[in-house]
């Protein structure tokens, strides 16, 4: 459930990664349980920090600063 949850929430905010995660192609998580996770994770985004999701955290100091995702 808590899976299910992570996806549709990726899939509002980030339709492309969502996908790649859905299909279990590899792609790097766009959601993470810690800042320090979203923030070591941002260099695959092409951007720098984290942001605060509900209760998670996702890569990029501000929600709209990466529009493409590096594997």
């Amino acid at each position: 459930m808590k899976r299910l949850i992570l996806i549709a929430l990726a899939t509002a905010c980030w339709p492309a990664v969502a996908s790649a995660q859905h299909t279990n192609s590899g792609a790097v998580p766009a959601m993470y349980a810690t800042k320090a996770e979203a923030e070591k994770a941002a260099s695959r985004f092409n951007c720098t920090g984290a942001h605060q999701m509900g209760n998670q955290w996702m890569p990029c100091a501000k929600h709209d600063e990466s529009k493409t995702h590096a594997h």
